[in-house]
């Protein structure tokens, strides 16, 4: 972990109409850390992060990527500058083996026009085997290199999420972001993802990640931001931000509101 932020964003702003779903938010994230986004459904978490990679723009704001300004940026931009992204609906290829699912997404993300590729035999097969080299090395990270051959309609609910987090992965990416990857996993399956959002830790790359699944967030995370009707409401230590008074208000307060 370090002090220099990879992600800065401030004074974000998105509206649907008449409903401010981001309220100029601000956020740092270190290099190389876990940060999560937490808050109550409809708080503005996934609309957060499709600002963040471009999925769906920002009204207001400014976004940087590595001091690089991305607002406004298409997806395939921002993935150039190392940014990748899953979502909460798992988006696979079914006629496609597990491995083949990986190198379709590492080939999407070629730094390599496919002109270039296409004018050298050479170069060709060059690419072909880092594709073939990255899409494995993403299996074997989340876990699924024994599983390279079979179909995705042939692996558990879980694995087919973590395949999700291998396609990203398959880019070479700094920054990962995850929607809600623990969604429908079992308390053991929840722990493999913790395992393998530790080993994304480790080989540098930093994870921003919306989760409804706190107690996975706050085993996880190196720091915890609170979002809550758009607004950032708390950010810190995971254990700071559990005795932050708003946030209990945000958690417990509707709950006792729609009791």
């Amino acid at each position: 972990m370090t002090d220099q932020t990879i992600i800065t964003a401030r004074g974000v702003t998105r509206r649907f109409g008449g409903l401010v779903a981001l309220d100029s938010v601000d956020l740092d994230v270190p290099h190389g850390i876990v940060q999560a986004i937490i808050g109550p459904n409809g708080s503005g978490k996934t609309t957060l992060l499709n600002a963040l990679s471009g999925a769906s723009h920002a009204d207001a704001g400014s976004i940087r990527i590595d001091g690089k300004e991305i607002f406004r940026l298409r997806p395939h931009r921002i993935a150039r500058l190392g940014l990748a992204r899953t979502f909460q609906n798992i988006r696979v290829f079914s006629n496609l083996t597990v491995l083949e699912n990986v190198k379709v997404a590492a080939a999407c993300n070629s730094p390599m026009s496919m002109f270039s590729i296409m004018l050298s035999t050479t170069t060709q097969r060059q690419r072909e085997t880092e594709i073939e080299s990255a899409a494995r090395q993403a299996l074997e990270i989340v876990g699924l290199a024994g599983r390279a051959d079979d179909r995705p309609t042939q692996l558990p609910y879980a694995q087919q999420r973590l395949l999700e987090i291998a396609r990203a992965l398959a880019s070479k990416p700094s920054v990962l972001l995850l929607d809600e990857p623990a969604a429908g996993m079992n308390m053991t399956e929840s722990m493999t993802l913790l395992d393998t959002i530790a080993k994304l830790k480790g080989k540098g790359i930093t994870v921003l990640l919306v989760e409804h699944n706190v107690r996975l967030v706050m085993g996880i995370s190196d720091r915890v931001a609170v979002l809550d009707f758009g607004k950032k409401i708390a950010e810190g230590a995971p254990s700071d931000v559990q005795r932050n008074p708003l946030v209990i208000e945000a958690y417990l307060g509707r709950r006792h509101r729609h009791a």
